[in-house]
């Protein structure tokens, strides 16, 4: 009898044990699809929300042209939708809305509270806190003349950055490896080196020709002195093993410096790249404010002072996705580069 009840109830026991796993993948599998259901979701709901709220709440700004924000809700609405009923052929996309669809459709819900504060509340003072509307509907009125100043703001930048870097790299690399040059060249780090470059705004104005120069010359002061100060640093540290070794195998002072000094280097010149591209970027706006007639610094001045603070934060939005996309290409140039660090840092 006991023999036989235990033959009978294995099998049984069995069965549940096999069925057991594929009943908890499937419960997970369905939970998954829902949360990437909602994920996927998320965006074209707050789009629909904040449409929502703008259409209310807009009857009480008449003084702004609200259809150009409602153009853009529901411009927003319709690729989001889009997207999600796309995004199970295309899996590349699928993995960019998993990763980005919670940051977007919180931004959209922080828009929703803007206009609802500056709008519909009005908790904050007019005319210093326009509402989305207004600063998008500026964006567009002032298109042209935002094109012009984000083209002189780059014309400025780059020239001065290609001209700062590239007076760092020399002093660096010489302090960092003459000893001779490191003497009389570290004592003038020290005085200089530590002044902000906006400092020199005055004087800038009265020894150049014209402001274009001027600004082109502190953007190059305000980079020159961290990627100096870390291009020494990495000159100076390099591994006594690599220059004993390129020593024994023959190598000259020519190619210590340029094959072995420089490229063990690279990480610590490329940190200096960073810093002194956040600096040139505040050393920019303050040298177009006070000597140059163009540029995103200028517009923000000029706009300033008609009280079109609308136009103000217009150009905020233009120098975040500005500078933004010059940090974002100067990873890339350090991803290909430093091709061992891909990924370690990521913007």
């Amino acid at each position: 009898m006991n023999v036989s009840s235990v033959q009978v109830k294995e099998p049984v026991q069995v069965a549940k044990a096999v069925e057991t796993p594929n009943g908890l993948a499937s419960s997970s599998l369905a939970a998954g699809s829902k949360m990437r259901a909602r994920t996927f979701l998320a965006v074209p709901t707050a789009t629909l929300i904040a449409f929502v709220v703008h259409l209310f709440v807009s009857q009480d700004e008449p003084a702004v042209d609200t259809r150009s924000y409602s153009v853009f809700l529901a411009g927003m609405f319709g690729l989001s939708v889009a997207a999600a009923a796309v995004q199970p052929l295309w899996s590349s996309l699928r993995r960019w809305m998993a990763h980005m669809c919670p940051i977007i459709a919180a931004t959209v819900l922080l828009l929703c509270l803007w206009e609802v504060i500056t709008s519909g509340l009005r908790l904050l003072p007019m005319p210093y806190f326009p509402s989305p509307a207004g600063v998008l509907q500026s964006l567009l009125n002032d298109r042209k003349l935002l094109f012009d100043s984000t083209w002189h703001s780059l014309l400025l930048l780059l020239s001065g950055y290609v001209l700062g870097v590239s007076i760092a790299l020399v002093t660096g690399i010489c302090i960092g490896w003459f000893p001779l040059a490191r003497y009389w060249g570290m004592p003038l780090l020290k005085a200089l080196g530590p002044i902000p470059a906006t400092a020199w705004v005055p004087l800038a104005m009265v020894l150049s020709p014209s402001g274009i120069f001027s600004a082109v010359g502190l953007v190059a002061l305000a980079v020159w002195f961290p990627v100096t100060m870390l291009t020494i640093s990495g000159i100076a540290n390099t591994r006594a093993s690599y220059l004993d070794v390129a020593r024994t195998l023959g190598a000259g002072p020519k190619h210590l410096i340029f094959r072995v000094a420089i490229p063990a280097a690279m990480p610590s010149i490329f940190i200096g790249l960073f810093m002194g591209l956040g600096t040139s970027f505040l050393t920019l706006i303050v040298a177009e404010t006070v000597g140059v007639k163009s540029g995103l610094g200028w517009y923000v001045s000029w706009a300033q002072g008609w009280a079109e603070y609308g136009k103000v934060y217009a150009a905020l939005v233009i120098m975040a996705a500005f500078f933004s996309t010059i940090m974002t290409v100067l990873f890339k140039v350090r991803d290909r580069v430093l091709v061992w660090q891909k990924g370690v840092i990521k913007w």
